[in-house]
């Protein structure tokens, strides 16, 4: 699972983010390692391994401009996918049986 944010420059001078980090090993932040100029915006992506069920709730943080941080928050549930991609078709295995 990912959820894309947006990062917006605001200031005068070029925006470095020294490090994205996330608080466990199952959120993966991948980001732009070159200098956001000013006035633009880039993105973090941050990934979200959602192979458990259950409700998650991660932090990432930024470091930027040597030692300033931010932290952006992701949380959710994750549901239990359907135990096939789609319902039982019992006209499937008639059609088997008539082209056997």
């Amino acid at each position: 699972v990912t959820y894309v944010f947006q990062i917006a420059n605001t200031g005068s001078t070029p925006l470095t983010l020294d490090n994205v980090q996330a608080s466990c090993g199952c959120t993966t932040p991948e980001w732009n390692r070159e200098a956001i100029p000013a006035g633009s915006t880039d993105k973090i992506k941050v990934g979200y391994n959602a192979a458990s069920e259950g409700v998650f709730d991660k932090y990432i943080t930024i470091t930027y401009s040597g030692n300033l941080t931010k932290q952006l928050h992701i949380k959710g549930t994750v549901w239990k996918a359907p135990a096939g991609s789609a319902p039982a078709n019992a006209s499937v295995q008639i059609l088997k049986q008539q082209n056997q």
